[in-house]
């Protein structure tokens, strides 16, 4: 979407409460929001629609809130990241488990596979962070920068997060 229209359509919403302008704004960003939680939450998809329904209702509600400190795009992320992060604080763990457990239960569940291991089982090796700035970074292309704003951290630990997760991807992958 165009920055132009993109801002007219937020003026829009948030000044005079244009249905029809959010609505737009639903659909130009329906699809990465979803694909961003279907991909934080391990391929569910029922949970990746509800999170997406969440975060557009919270955006909506919120629309008069928006001031363009930050573009429309990081902004609804960083609704994103805080409706799946209170989802997944409410669900409570079952058992803790370290790195080597999820690791080797990957492994005893793909070893018949010809296939190998694809990216959704992948992603579990990564701690909740490193997940969501690899997602955003190379599923949602989005610029260090901004993640560090939808994450609400400094640019270098956006950083950390991204090295710490690449090298546990590759070493995965490379075994």
């Amino acid at each position: 979407m165009k920055m132009h229209n993109e801002a007219l359509l937020v003026s829009r919403a948030a000044l005079i409460g244009d249905r029809r302008a959010f609505g737009q704004l639903v659909e130009a960003y329906q699809s990465p929001i979803r694909r961003f939680f279907f991909h934080l939450t391990g391929g569910d998809d029922d949970l990746s629609k509800d999170l997406a329904q969440d975060t557009f209702i919270k955006a909506w509600l919120n629309i008069g809130s928006f001031r363009a400190a930050a573009t429309f795009s990081t902004w609804l992320y960083r609704i994103a990241y805080n409706i799946f992060y209170d989802c997944a604080r409410a669900k409570k763990p079952v058992a803790d488990t370290d790195l080597e457990t999820v690791s080797d239960k990957i492994t005893a569940d793909t070893s018949d596979s010809d296939f190998g291991m694809d990216f959704e089982k992948a992603l579990t090796i990564l701690n909740e962070d490193e997940k969501t700035a690899i997602l955003l970074f190379f599923m949602e292309d989005q610029p260090v920068a901004k993640i560090a704003t939808i994450m609400n951290c400094p640019t270098g630990t956006i950083k950390s997060h991204l090295h710490r997760g690449k090298e546990k991807l590759i070493n995965y992958f490379g075994n």
